[in-house]
């Protein structure tokens, strides 16, 4: 069984305040997770965790991180905005986009940010932009074929939209160092959401033997490696959770194995872990308000797919716990749904649950990344509000909730624009 880091009592205090649905992150979690992470890398003397900042867009958060001496991984514009916003700076936001805007390399420029290239025609856009390429470079990697580690996971990089070719890497890397580029890094990313502690060893392993045949074959000595992300967290009860510090450690080893002997023992390991460093503490609070018999029995909450994409989207499964039923018997077989016109906006299907009653809170778990930050406004919904459950069990709004007023404020250029605003 998954335990709520709250108990009812709290959740319904919250609930007075700021009405369900709402996202609540546990700070408690979150920073003992964070000093974790920090200190199983804390063999390598340039470590750096790069918080993936769309698994969490939310100063608080990215405040609190920071305080952990994480940086900042931005894939946009806005998410650079907000990165900058918080205090991080220079080489503490990596730049990690695709398909990208030219505005947005100009700013991440500005912002001294380290731009990690998606594709090799990035460096001449880059140049074209920027007059010359900056003096830190990265280069994502995409080795094609299906990656596969211990216990059958495996993904497929030559389906995926994002990096570069092996023969394209070692090209960009010979252009970048003629061009002047002075401090090189690589990234990667093969396999998402792994619950094995072997994944980043692996990866590891792949990415340290290719820095050594980057050096034979350029002369490019790498500065880091970023792991990117991929550890995974344990979203059914019956998973083992990752031990950050075996993983680790096994990346140390590798590590000592491989650059070591190869004259590569200063390179820096950087992680990019939002899903690992969020996810298990932040929830989806909402309450059940209707009950539906036909072919199947049903439980309609307050919240939809527009509060939580993923179980639409991939069919994710979320635990659910129901709020002062933690101990009674799961004797009941419920579909638990929104209200959104579309079949797949369900939580849950035929899920074996306490008998619910209407007003009954449900804890839907694991949603502190790729949660609220996945919202939408389809069927006119809005986003739910946030809430940091303190350390000290006080709570604190660190987002609104929409209200209508936000969802119609960029039609302010229409001419029905005075009849909306008489609504609010």
């Amino acid at each position: 069984m998954k335990t709520p880091f709250t108990t009812k009592e709290k959740l319904e205090e919250i609930a007075a305040a700021y009405p369900t649905p709402f996202h609540i992150y546990d700070e408690k979690g979150i920073r003992e997770n964070a000093a974790k992470v920090k200190e199983a890398f804390s063999w390598n003397k340039g470590f750096r965790e790069y918080f993936a900042v769309k698994a969490t867009p939310n100063p608080f958060i990215l405040q609190i991180l920071k305080e952990y001496g994480c940086g900042a991984d931005c894939s946009s514009l806005t998410e650079l905005q907000l990165s900058h916003a918080c205090g991080f700076a220079g080489e503490e936001i990596m730049f990690s986009s695709n398909d990208t805007p030219d505005e947005e390399f100009v700013r991440a420029n500005e912002m001294g940010a380290i731009i990690n290239l998606d594709d090799i025609t990035h460096i001449d856009d880059v140049k074209r932009l920027l007059g010359k390429l900056p003096e830190t470079m990265s280069c994502r990697y995409n080795p094609g074929g299906v990656y596969e580690i211990s216990n059958g996971i495996m993904d497929n990089p030559g389906d995926a939209k994002y990096g570069m070719t092996h023969d394209q890497l070692l090209s960009a890397y010979k252009r970048m160092k003629e061009e002047g580029v002075k401090q090189f890094g690589l990234h990667a990313f093969l396999v998402s959401n792994t619950v094995t502690n072997d994944y980043y060893p692996a990866l590891a392993k792949t990415l340290f033997e290719l820095a050594v045949e980057i050096k034979e074959k350029s002369g490019v000595s790498l500065n880091f490696i970023n792991l990117s992300g991929g550890v995974g967290i344990a979203y059914h009860p019956d998973q083992k959770a990752n031990d950050i510090a075996v993983i680790g450690e096994g990346v140390r080893k590798v590590y000592e194995e491989v650059l070591i002997p190869a004259g590569l023992g200063d390179i820096a390991i950087y992680t990019e872990m939002g899903r690992f460093m969020l996810g298990p503490y932040g929830a989806l609070v909402t309450r059940a308000i209707h009950e539906k018999k036909t072919y199947k029995d049903y439980i309609g909450v307050d919240a939809c797919a527009a509060n939580l994409m993923r179980p639409a989207m991939y069919g994710a499964y979320h635990h659910i716990t129901v709020m002062g039923k933690e101990d009674a018997e799961c004797d009941h077989t419920y579909d638990v749904t929104g209200s959104l016109c579309e079949n797949n906006d369900k939580f849950a299907i035929d899920r074996k649950l306490p008998e619910i009653q209407k007003g009954d809170l449900l804890f839907i778990h694991d949603t502190g990344a790729h949660g609220s930050s996945m919202g939408y406004n389809y069927n006119g919904r809005l986003w739910s509000s946030e809430i940091l459950l303190k350390e000290d069990q006080s709570f604190t709004l660190i987002r609104r909730a929409q209200e209508p007023k936000d969802y119609f404020a960029t039609l302010d250029c229409f001419p029905i624009w005075d009849k909306l605003s008489k609504e609010f």
